[in-house]
């Protein structure tokens, strides 16, 4: 029945009940404070539609000490391949460094073609550095093809759903590296969608053992200037989701890009060194895949583990 006190009304009722009930759906792990709990549940109403699902990891394939159904990459596989399963029009980002320890063709089919290679009609590839410990990443581009972009320079872009999504590759130097920023240039103007999403594999943010990486800054720069949203990268054997952050690395929670480093994707996991400003969430114990729902306003971002009681990650937020 309808609530008739003065000063209440049906439809305020109902706000009232979706917040309330966004901000249980959407806790995030760890300790969060009332305020930023209740930033959460208000973006969470706001993100209705379905959206699309998109898994992402990188640092996957490492079959030196495991065969390759008990490797890591099995592991992480298996969580993937359940999600397609039940979501035919989902998508999987590969974080670079698909195997290791050099990107042999032979590596590419005897340990990521049995695991993450299930679902390889799926994947859009980024390279990593361990792809070009094999002179001109001969492995990678050969097993992807044209997947892995025109010309095999490793950069491309495509739309999923409302949202425009960016692969570069950060293995380039000089003239390449150069030819690649002014794509970039012409790519964010000729797309000026709500929201974008960009990813490659060294991070321009981390506290793990590589540390940040200043090679894929000026990219950085040219994603915040265009009030990109999300920049998702591997590298380090970890997970850590950074506040977004402007071009100079600064925390700005009004126009800043967010980076979540998940090179949980299956090879070793590696320690952290010393903590990065604005790190907010990390873990380096746990295998595991990040699920996001692109949505029309947003997107909401989950670290899916490989155990049941492995460590998690959640939450949501608007783009620009």
């Amino acid at each position: 029945m309808p609530d008739n006190r003065p000063g209440r009304s049906t439809g305020t009722f109902l706000k009232t009940s979706l917040v309330l009930g966004a901000a249980m759906a959407f806790g995030m792990a760890g300790c969060f404070t009332d305020k930023g709990a209740q930033e959460q549940a208000a973006q969470a109403v706001r993100l209705t539609d379905k959206g699309v699902t998109v898994y992402a990891a990188g640092d996957v394939a490492d079959c030196s000490n495991f065969k390759p159904q008990y490797s890591g990459a099995a592991k992480t596989a298996a969580l993937i391949a359940a999600g397609l399963d039940k979501d035919k029009d989902a998508a999987v980002l590969l974080l670079g460094d698909a195997t290791y320890p050099v990107g042999l063709p032979a590596e590419f089919a005897t340990c990521y073609e049995p695991t993450w290679g299930r679902f390889k009609q799926q994947t859009y590839p980024s390279p990593g550095n361990h792809e070009y410990y094999t002179p001109e990443a001969t492995g990678y581009y050969g097993y992807f093809g044209e997947a892995a972009g025109p010309a095999r320079r490793g950069y491309y872009s495509f739309d999923i759903g409302s949202w425009h999504v960016i692969s570069l590759n950060s293995n380039l130097k000089s003239a390449g590296q150069q030819a690649q920023l002014e794509w970039l240039k012409n790519d964010l103007a000729q797309h000026k969608t709500r929201c974008t999403l960009a990813y490659w594999h060294h991070p321009v943010f981390s506290s793990g053992g590589h540390g940040s990486s200043e090679r894929m800054l000026d990219a950085w720069k040219m994603l915040v200037a265009a009030d990109a949203d999300l920049v998702l990268v591997g590298h380090d054997h970890d997970y850590e989701r950074f506040a977004p952050q402007d071009g100079d690395g600064n925390r700005d929670d009004r126009r800043g890009v967010r980076q979540i480093v998940v090179g949980t994707g299956g090879a070793h996991l590696t320690p952290f060194r010393f903590r990065k400003a604005n790190s907010e969430v990390s873990d380096n114990l746990t295998f595991g895949v990040l699920k996001l729902s692109l949505k029309e306003l947003g997107y909401e971002w989950e670290f899916v583990p490989t155990a049941d009681d492995g460590f998690r990650d959640r939450g949501t937020a608007l783009c620009h």
